[in-house]
């Protein structure tokens, strides 16, 4: 319960699930750029210029002209390319002598695409960029996974120490409860005679001790059940912010065997820590797959082709300038049917080439990323050894904490039947309220040792799982 709580109120856990939807956002306007764009252009002038010479049909000519242009524009991912389509209208109108459409419609229709041949054709900046936060996506799930990992373990530890602290309040309630039981028996022996006044003073001092150990007792359940309250609730208006928490699962003292070896792979394979040093090796070659593209030549294939159409009033002169012998209809269809037929196509190919002569910048940014790798490499390396050796550890802690735990355990029993004795030998006035008191405090003492092993044991199987990263997998996560 305090898992699944700590899972869905956590608020570490809380920040970090916003991470990995901040990249998405990151990589949806990222890959915007390779979204297509539409272009438009409407408008109407008119000019008037006085005439300067002869040719130019008039004392003064005044043109109009409307155009009606669009297009669209796109990055292609794929090799690095782009297009432009564009559509292009225009209409004119002029009162020069010399015009042979008048008005006058022009239409055109391009077509062009741009593809690297060498760099920028596998990778380039933008795509590295998207690759890159395509990992760190990647890398935004492995931190929320160990976000979550290590709150689960610091939930099971925190739960563990308020067991802990909850048995050993028991425990020394018990101690302070013999040692009131000790002062209340030798007041009524003082009183018919059998004891000296001197023994109470030492059961009550001993009784004043079990009581500051108590309070302490108390305090560190309070500070433990507080640890905890962080763990699992979401604020101060958190109903378990206020409430009292009983931890109702209690240890278990026998233990599975242990495949070290069985460990050790699974901690390799799940750890998040060698998992983001791998993504961040992913992220490494990724940028030197970039490095090493900027310093091929720039090879650029380049092809165009239009069509093109022209319409409109056609006038027929009897010379240049001359009268208007007749005129022919038409309009804006005439020139788009010039274009449909592609009656005056336009087409071009072109190779555009260039490279530094010389030790280039790209040259040693490729250098110095293929030393990066390199790092990363035996990072991830000398990190797998690290894990290896926390889990061999982990393993080694719980194998002694067992040891602890039989001897421990043997020492409690023989505290229990050596108080017992010892209450028995002072009743029979064998033993003095010395042995008594002390007793009492060994079997406190021992009693407290063996919780304590107990507790080392649970929190040991903890960082077992913490390092394999199997405690999602265990919590049933």
């Amino acid at each position: 319960d305090a898992i699944a709580r700590a899972l869905d109120r956590n608020l570490d856990i809380a920040v970090e699930r916003l991470n990995p939807q901040v990249i998405d956002l990151s990589l949806a306007q990222q890959l915007s750029g390779y979204r297509p764009s539409v272009n438009s252009t409407f408008s109407n002038s008119s000019r008037t210029n006085p005439s300067s010479t002869q040719l130019d049909g008039g004392e003064s000519v005044v043109s109009d002209t409307a155009t009606f242009n669009g297009g669209i524009d796109q990055a292609v991912q794929w090799g690095g390319g782009s297009y432009q389509l564009n559509f292009n209208n225009s209409r004119s109108a002029s009162t020069s002598f010399f015009q042979g459409f008048n008005p006058s419609y022009r239409s055109t229709f391009q077509v062009s695409y741009t593809q690297p041949l060498l760099r920028g054709f596998s990778i380039d900046s933008n795509r590295q960029q998207i690759q890159v936060t395509r990992i760190n996506r990647d890398i935004a799930d492995i931190d929320l996974r160990q976000t979550m990992t290590n709150t689960v373990s610091s939930v099971r530890n925190a739960y563990w120490d308020l067991v802990y602290a909850n048995q050993t309040l028991a425990v020394q309630q018990q101690a302070l409860e013999l040692a009131e039981s000790l002062v209340r028996d030798n007041q009524a022996r003082v009183e018919i005679g059998t004891l000296a006044p001197i023994d109470i003073v030492q059961a009550q001092s001993e009784a004043a001790a079990r009581r500051q150990t108590l309070a302490q007792a108390e305090q560190n359940l309070a500070t433990a059940e507080l640890v905890l309250k962080q763990l699992i609730v979401d604020g101060t208006d958190d109903e378990f912010w206020t409430a009292t928490l009983n931890p109702v699962d209690l240890p278990t003292v026998a233990t599975d065997p242990i495949d070290l070896q069985a460990a050790i792979r699974a901690a390799l394979d799940e750890r998040t820590d060698l998992a983001r040093s791998r993504r961040q090796l992913d992220i490494n070659n990724v940028n030197l797959s970039a490095m090493r593209n900027n310093t091929l030549p720039s090879v650029d294939l380049v092809g165009s082709y239009q069509l093109q159409g022209q319409g409109g009033t056609r006038i027929n002169r009897s010379g240049l300038g001359g009268g208007v012998l007749d005129t022919i209809p038409g309009g804006i269809t005439d020139a788009f049917n010039q274009l449909f037929d592609a009656a005056f196509p336009v087409w071009s190919v072109q190779l555009n080439v260039s490279y530094p002569l010389g030790q280039s910048a790209a040259d040693a940014a490729y250098a110095r990323a293929r030393i990066q790798v390199q790092q990363v490499q035996a990072q991830l390396r000398q990190l797998e050894l690290q894990v290896a050796t926390e889990v061999t550890n982990a393993v080694v802690q719980i194998q002694a904490i067992e040891r602890r735990i039989e001897a421990a355990s043997a020492a409690r029993e023989l505290a229990a039947e050596q108080l017992a004795a010892e209450q028995s030998r002072f009743e029979a006035g064998l033993s003095t309220n010395f042995f008594v008191v002390q007793a009492q405090r060994d079997l406190a003492t021992a009693q407290d040792t063996e919780l304590r092993a107990i507790l080392d044991q649970q929190k040991a199987l903890v960082e077992l799982d913490r390092v394999q990263r199997t405690s999602l997998s265990g919590a049933g996560i």
